[in-house]
């Protein structure tokens, strides 16, 4: 897996630059539109921080890539040149590899699945891991919902159907091997640059949560979709640990208290709206939804075979186990 500049000196770096931190407005990087989850945790994040804070910090949001791509905010927050990022959990997989294991196919399948993870121990975890590898500290999770399948060509109903279609994905190895296991080569493309290359042709589809598809207006280059879940899209907000480190205790808590909060404000947001935006798309916007074959049966094979290949990079098999007992479910296969 290729290897990301980070740890040590960035810390360092990030304490260097913490007048920097303790700025009165902070910039927040932010990968989507406003009108998604992330715009959505951003906002609200902002407000509560401001409250806590008794007015000292102010947030300022840049939606839209507006700071540099997902993965190069984190680059950026680590040394300090952004405050703070929301970003697709799949982005910080090449910083951080064991968080990987929230973005294997098929772990989490719904909305309860992802609240336990990432409220829970394997949150934790995967907290002090992006310290750890990639100098930045998860203060909050968006939830965005499931990843839905959306194409230009036609109905999608099994693995089969992807034939001859083109997707993008992002740079992420484990989504990448999740669609070689169905057959077909993605095509791995940066999230601002996709828009564009499903208006062109380039692609034929790709997937993200229908809030996202909403808020990106996929709906305007995508007549179909595939009601699947094969990865449950989490967007955590960043800070950079030496930032975060500058700060007093009492702005530490006040920050943590906001990220929590946010966090919850998000899941409800996501139960809140979701129906709605998918009824949206179809009745608004002419798109087609339709039901994967068979419960999703053929999808969930063939995606899980590529479970044991990456059991090395998400820190061993035991972290997938731990994450599948938390939710009910039996250990992973053997390698």
């Amino acid at each position: 897996m290729k290897k990301m500049m980070l740890p040590a000196a960035i810390s360092a770096l990030g304490l260097a630059l913490s007048s920097n931190a303790m700025a009165a407005t902070w910039k927040m990087a932010i990968g989507d539109a406003a009108g998604g989850t992330q715009y959505e945790l951003g906002a609200k994040f902002a407000e509560l921080i401001e409250e806590k804070s008794g007015g000292d910090i102010k947030v300022d949001l840049f939606p839209n890539g507006q700071l540099g791509s997902e993965q190069d905010t984190v680059n950026n927050a680590s040394m300090g040149l952004v405050d703070m990022s929301i970003l697709a959990i799949n982005n910080i997989t090449p910083f951080s590899p064991t968080v990987g294991v929230l973005t294997l196919p098929y772990v989490i399948q719904n909305a309860e699945d992802a609240k336990k993870l990432t409220q829970g121990e394997i949150g934790d975890q995967m907290t002090e891991n992006t310290i750890r590898d990639a100098g930045v500290r998860i203060v909050s999770w968006s939830y965005a919902g499931c990843r839905r399948l959306t194409n230009s060509v036609k109905p999608v109903e099994s693995p089969e159907d992807l034939e001859g279609l083109v997707i993008r994905v992002p740079k992420n190895e484990i989504m990448i091997a999740a669609y070689q296991a169905w057959g077909v080569n993605p095509n791995p493309l940066a999230w601002t640059e996709t828009f564009t290359a499903l208006q062109q042709g380039v692609v034929d589809g790709q997937d993200t949560p229908y809030i996202t598809i909403d808020a990106m207006k996929f709906y305007e280059v995508q007549n179909h979709a595939t009601d699947s879940c094969y990865v449950f899209l989490l967007e955590p907000l960043i800070m950079g640990e030496g930032q975060f480190q500058s700060l007093n205790p009492e702005m530490q808590q006040a920050v943590l208290d906001a990220g929590k909060e946010a966090t919850e404000h998000s899941f409800e947001y996501l139960l809140e709206t979701e129906a709605d935006i998918k009824d949206k798309l179809v009745n608004e916007h002419g798109m087609t939804i339709t039901e994967p074959a068979n419960d999703e049966k053929e999808w969930i094979e063939q995606a899980t075979q590529i479970w044991p290949d990456f059991y090395d990079s998400i820190g061993g098999k035991e972290k997938l186990d731990q994450a599948l007992e938390a939710l009910g479910r039996e250990p992973a296969p053997e390698a």
